[in-house]
């Protein structure tokens, strides 16, 4: 097949599969992250009814990456095992469940039992999604393909900052608080999402008829092609798996990124409220902006980094901006500044963790992938479990959110750093 023709054969089975596939998958993970983190905006009105200090409420927002990162390895193993379309329907059936489970909570021991158990019930649905895309789509389309869906992150704050504050408003509606009305109406979904998954998404390009023969043998011989290039692992168990350095540098960038991050996402509407004396309405909206904005850059840094082949190198440099933004809500003197700080950590946050993610299928031999996804994403949840929390203990602590500001604003810039060393050393690895 000549140059013209191959690059049209790869044209048209990459926008079908984009096409086909990608919505769902985003559409999926969208679900997963509002349920992750409306208790961000629940919390307003939660804490206060319930009587939950920062403290108790950092703790048991942690408490779901602790139990995420304890069965995200082993749901990796039953993603290779069953096989990601099956593995990801029954993740998403099972933590919609518990997230509506969420509006029966009266204490903080319930508190912390249903946000680890959520946590349990999520573990492995991101790194089952990498794992899926690396079965459909090569290298140089993976940066889009992953990002497409990494927006996921940043549209779920469009979603909850256009949602959370009229759903607080039907407070007493049925009887029920307007927090219990945030975990009914964003958990649901989830479940019916998990039963269309099940139902709709392909398993591989050879199965479906959607793709012409010649476009199933192009992604194929462009995927082995690509495995070549990384090398063969002739052991692909957990130990084979945590014995690859790789796996270990990965993690630890999103070990630093997601302890940067995650307490003040789980805090953000009650930073805005204190620091920049916002009400409900306006954070929503505010909330929203951030995530659009979010979903802008990653679309952009995806598409870039395929052109480029550098993925990481973007990553520090968003990561570093993310930085700066955490430092300017922390040091801000007005409530201008303290939003400006706001979309600019939001601007660049996700694009920092998405292209590191896209990473992965780049450096792990696809057969490692699936457990080396599941132990790389373990580190990233343990990460996430000591940010919240600490950032909980210091306000109680201080009385205000500003050391936690200035001790993530450090974080996010050693994370930059971190990154360009890690961008070394794969590169050395690979040019043994």
């Amino acid at each position: 097949m000549g140059d013209t023709g191959e690059i049209d054969v790869a044209r048209r089975a990459m926008n079908k599969a984009m096409l086909r596939i990608l919505p769902f998958l985003l559409l999926a993970y969208i679900m997963a992250y509002i349920d992750r983190v409306n208790v961000s905006f629940a919390a307003l009105q939660m804490n206060v009814d319930l009587g939950f200090s920062a403290t108790v409420y950092g703790f048991g927002g942690g408490l779901f990456y602790i139990g995420y990162a304890l069965f995200e390895i082993p749901s990796g193993a039953m993603a290779s095992r069953f096989g990601p379309r099956q593995w990801l329907a029954r993740i998403m059936i099972t933590w919609g469940l518990l997230a509506v489970g969420m509006i029966f909570i009266r204490s903080a021991q319930q508190f912390y039992l249903m946000r680890f158990l959520l946590g349990a019930a999520e573990a492995g649905f991101f790194p089952g999604i990498v794992y899926y895309l690396s079965h459909w789509f090569p290298k140089a389309y993976r940066g889009r393909a992953v990002s497409r869906i990494y927006i996921a992150p940043a549209l779920a704050g469009v979603v909850m900052g256009a949602t959370a504050a009229p759903l607080l408003g039907l407070d007493g509606l049925g009887g029920w608080r307007g927090w219990q009305w945030v975990f009914l109406a964003q958990g649901l979904p989830a479940v019916l999402m998990g039963l269309a998954i099940l139902r709709f998404l392909p398993d591989r390009p050879d199965e479906v008829d959607w793709l012409e023969p010649d476009e199933k043998a192009w992604i194929a011989d462009v995927l082995a092609r690509d495995a070549a290039l990384i090398g063969h692992a002739d052991r692909h168990d957990l130990l084979a798996v945590l014995a690859n350095p790789t796996v270990w540098l990965l993690g630890c960038t999103g070990f630093l990124l997601n302890g940067a991050m995650n307490g003040f996402v789980l805090s953000a509407p009650a930073i805005l409220a204190a620091n920049g004396g916002l009400d409900t309405k306006t954070i929503g909206w505010l909330v929203s902006l951030g995530g659009f904005n979010g979903a802008i850059v990653i679309l952009l840094a995806g598409w870039y980094s395929d052109r480029t082949g550098d993925r990481l190198r973007y990553a520090a440099a968003f990561g570093a901006i993310a930085g700066l933004g955490l430092l300017l809500i922390g040091l801000a003197p007005s409530p201008g500044a303290v939003v400006a700080g706001y979309l600019m950590q939001t601007a660049v946050s996700f694009a920092a963790g998405g292209l590191v993610i896209a990473s992965w299928p780049d450096a792990l031999p696809v057969r490692q992938l699936a457990m080396g996804s599941g132990a790389i994403n373990t580190l990233w949840q343990l990460g996430s479990f000591g940010s919240p929390y600490a950032f909980g203990a210091v306000r109680d602590t201080t009385g205000s959110y500003h050391a936690g500001l200035l001790g993530s604003a450090g974080l996010a810039l050693v994370y930059a750093g971190y990154v360009l060393f890690v961008r070394a050393r794969i590169r050395r690895m690979q040019n043994r």
